[in-house]
């Protein structure tokens, strides 16, 4: 089994997928503050502001162009994008050592999971995460949080070893998702509960609070869920490796690069990990298709 939860508790999920390099900020610094003081310097000297105020718009487009690139939301949605911009791989015609995108039906391992909050069986990923919307608070602790937000409180994310049989071919392969693999999931969590109309908590909320060693106190939160069962479609991209007669999709090697989409006006994207893509889980248990169209759309 393997724990996703910290990496996605630190960095809301975003920590496998780095929007821009530090290297492009040490750059673009520098480079504001020296047209600053040359703007000044003319807008004193000469009197002309017609430089300064370019100068001005033109630092706001650039601003606007990094925060953009740096939401996370932006970055989920670049990779989206280069999914569905590689073709889909045949097992029977992949060579080992091969990045592929492999599609098919999912079905469990040795080691199933269950889900945290609905306890949904038979699951080869599953992820609880629960929101708290924070006001006005003066708490010495939550200087470096605003207010008037809702923040990631408490996470759980797992993914396990799975098989994975190709559309294509009908072939079945072992994906290695499990301990020690870097898994970046795009899956889009269901909204179970949100106390935002009534503070009051439910008996079975107020019992995984308290199971879980978190604050059963009546306040504004949001829990989300999402899994993946047996007999899902699946899409994963992944290094290709055989062994004899054993055909398993492991972790990439290296980092990989989304490459620039300017029409859409996002920076390369590096993806350290393997992508796992559900559209539509079993048992009747439906991704939020309105939400991965509002982040493709992005």
């Amino acid at each position: 089994m393997n724990d996703l939860s910290n990496g996605v508790l630190r960095d809301h999920g975003g920590r496998a997928l780095k929007p821009i390099p530090s290297l492009v900020l040490y750059i673009l610094v520098p480079i504001f503050f020296l047209g600053l003081s040359v703007s000044i310097f003319i807008l004193i000297v000469v009197r002309n502001a017609l430089f300064f105020v370019f100068f001005l718009l033109l630092s706001a487009l650039v601003a606007a162009f990094v925060v953009w690139n740096v939401r996370h939301w932006a970055t989920k949605a670049a990779v989206f994008w280069f999914l569905d911009s590689v073709p889909e791989s045949d097992l029977r015609l992949a060579q080992h050592g091969q990045l592929v995108k492999i599609t098919g039906i999912a079905s469990c391992g040795s080691l199933s999971l269950e889900s945290s909050y609905e306890k949904a069986t038979g699951c080869i990923y599953a992820s609880t995460l629960l929101y708290e919307y924070r006001g006005l608070t003066l708490q010495p602790g939550n200087v470096k949080r605003s207010c008037f937000q809702w923040h990631l409180a408490y996470c759980e994310r797992f993914s396990t070893d799975f098989y994975l049989t190709d559309q294509k071919s009908g072939l079945t392969a072992i994906v290695k998702a499990g301990s020690g693999c870097k898994v970046i999931p795009l899956i889009v969590e269901s909204k179970l509960v949100n106390t935002k109309r009534c503070r009051i908590l439910s008996p079975h909320l107020r019992k995984w609070l308290t199971e879980r060693n978190l604050s059963s106190e009546s306040r504004l939160l949001r829990l989300e869920e999402g899994y993946v069962q047996e007999g899902s479609s699946v899409t994963v991209f992944g290094m290709l490796h055989r062994n004899n007669e054993m055909t398993t999709i492991v972790q990439p090697p290296e980092v990989i690069s989304t490459g620039c989409l300017w029409r859409k006006l996002l920076l390369p994207v590096d993806v350290d990990g393997m992508i796992l893509r559900v559209y539509q889980t079993a048992a009747g248990h439906s991704i939020n298709q309105d939400s991965i169209q509002q982040a493709e759309r992005w």
